[in-house]
């Protein structure tokens, strides 16, 4: 296990300390593990309460603000906070206002969040409590009221957060609360397991291919195992179990929550937002607000949930109302044109000229350079995820794939050839590959302007000016463990094969060769450019992507 933590013991206390002091609006109470408004009058409006165990951040300190939560309550990791800790918040915050305590439907929960309501009330606050319990995987397994709280209960701060706002009563705060829970389904899906760092290891194990359905917030094992499926297939699946739970039907509107469990990046959150989206708008139900983020995680748990709230004019009010918790990012508004239609490039004149033979032989060359650079894919990206970002082999494939698209016309004359493949690779590659060989690719077109059938000496002009260019573009130079080692050394042998007057095909083999020592020098190297140069040291060894890359085209050159 590795943590960036002091102690097992105290994480709660000093995650807690480090988010205050980045919230100027909180502080956090001395005797105990409980977040509070700096400025908030218990007599003015009532008080919302949350929270629960450690280990959910944002939540629940994260929502502690004007517009939403007047205290949080932190326990231990995935432990429900003492009775003790729950009081002392309610009588921080809580006043003649009363409070609303928002708990998660776990036993541990229920019990304390209830006895320090029940010693709240007999010292004359006004408290009331809103169960959250919109787990929908569990609806086979459980009765409604058993279910567990999950993410969806970040929804219900910000609707009686609202309201308590706007002045309120105890009372209807908290009707309006329940309500809006009886209408809040939510799901999710685990990738693995979360490492609580008391245990020092994963909660469950999950194969290579499987994933959990299901999941609960702390580390749990989820419903049923399943294979792992495309994001919008989940979507599929979490968000059917979520409609025919709440029995939505065409013409419902809803808000949209897509939570992240802790260990999933932005990039998937916002395809499983895509995903969600397109089920909900192909059932015809109306998605008014929706947001995608980490709201209530599981530590480190990859995974994420979905929720759906049915809204009325009067939730809509209350989820648009002002809020300043930290964690609440506000906005929700869906954009109505995603997509801006971009007009078609003019269509190219019909050409109806034939290749010329050199044309042909650039086609034949260059199909046979892209079919050695797919078969090569898995060997580049090894050898890049060593000492790059791993992209290397993926990219080339797209630029192999773009040559091999292009249309007969293309491969009217060498220079056409060179300029059509620099087109093709600039456009499906957009890593530092493409710019590097659409560059040599245009300045070896322009080295052969106007001319028909390319003698070897051309070429190899050619293949000179298009390193040149190479080298200018990212401002490396020989030596310095770049796809250029490949590629110089190639031309001076190139060249010599020529001034020895070797034949066409022996000088291609010459050319073969000294690309491929070139490649396996760059492991001697030290990187002074590219990704390479970032890891010192730890690159040594292993060849440079890049001027592999050139080598395996190279060899298929003949």
């Amino acid at each position: 296990m590795k943590k960036i933590i002091n102690d097992p013991r105290h994480v709660v206390r000093e995650m807690l300390e480090g988010s205050v002091s980045r919230s100027p609006g909180q502080a956090l109470l001395s005797n105990q593990n409980v977040v509070v408004r700096k400025a908030y009058d218990g007599n003015a409006t009532v008080a919302i309460l949350s929270g629960g165990g450690s280990g959910h951040e944002p939540a629940h300190a994260g929502y502690v603000g004007d517009g939403m939560l007047a205290a949080a309550i932190a326990g231990d990791v995935f432990t429900s906070p003492s009775v003790d800790a729950v009081l002392a918040a309610i009588r921080t915050v809580g006043g003649t206002a009363g409070a609303v305590l928002v708990v998660k439907n776990y036993t541990g929960d229920r019990l304390n969040f209830g006895l320090a309501a029940e010693m709240a009330r007999s010292e004359g606050i006004p408290v009331e409590i809103v169960t959250v319990a919109d787990d929908v995987a569990l609806r086979d397994t459980v009765a409604a009221d058993k279910r567990r709280g999950i993410a969806g209960t970040v929804l219900i701060h910000k609707v009686i957060g609202a309201a308590a706002a706007a002045g309120r009563s105890v009372t209807d705060v908290a009707a309006l609360g329940r309500r809006a829970a009886t209408g809040l389904g939510s799901m999710g899906v685990a990738l693995g397991a979360c490492t609580v760092p008391a245990a020092g290891r994963p909660g469950f194990k999950l194969g290579d291919t499987e994933i959990e359905y299901g999941l609960g917030i702390h580390g749990e094992p989820g419903v049923r195992k399943g294979p792992i499926a495309p994001a919008d297939g989940l979507a599929e699946t979490v968000l059917s179990a979520i409609i025919d739970d709440l029995a939505l039907a065409r013409g419902q509107t809803v808000a949209l929550l897509v939570n992240g469990l802790g260990a999933t990046p932005p990039m998937e959150l916002d395809i499983l937002l895509r995903g969600a989206l397109h089920v909900l708008h192909g059932r015809g139900i109306n998605v008014a607000r929706a947001w995608c983020g980490n709201f209530l995680t599981a530590l480190d748990m990859p995974g994420a949930s979905l929720s759906l709230l049915k809204v009325d004019d009067e939730l809509l009010g209350l989820l648009d109302a002002p809020a300043s918790a930290p964690a609440w990012p506000g906005g929700g508004q869906l954009n109505d044109a995603p997509i801006r239609q971009v007009a078609d490039a003019p269509a190219e004149a019909a050409v109806t000229t034939s290749s010329t033979p050199a044309g042909e032989a650039v086609r034949r060359a260059a199909h046979a350079a892209a079919q050695a650079l797919l078969a090569a894919e898995d060997e580049l990206t090894d050898l890049d995820a060593k000492a790059g970002d791993g992209d290397l082999g993926a990219s080339l494939r797209r630029g192999a794939e773009a040559v091999l698209a292009l249309p007969a016309h293309a491969w009217h004359s060498p220079e056409s050839a060179l300029r059509r493949m620099a087109d093709a690779m600039r456009q499906a590659i957009g890593g530092s590959s493409g710019p590097f060989y659409a560059t040599g690719l245009m300045r070896a077109a322009r080295e052969l302007t106007g001319v028909a059938e390319p003698t070897p000496r051309q070429w190899h002009a050619a293949l000179q000016a298009a390193a040149d260019a190479i080298a200018d573009l990212g401002g490396a130079k020989a030596g310095d463990r770049t796809m250029l080692d490949a590629l110089y050394p190639a031309a001076d042998a190139y060249k010599a094969a020529l001034d020895a007057n070797l034949a066409p095909f022996e000088a291609l083999e010459a050319l073969h060769l000294a690309a491929t020592r070139g490649a396996e020098d760059t492991a001697t190297l030290h990187a002074r450019a590219g990704r390479a140069a970032y890891l010192g040291d730890r690159a040594m060894g292993i060849a440079d992507g890049g001027a592999v890359a050139v080598a395996i085209w190279m060899g298929a050159l003949r």
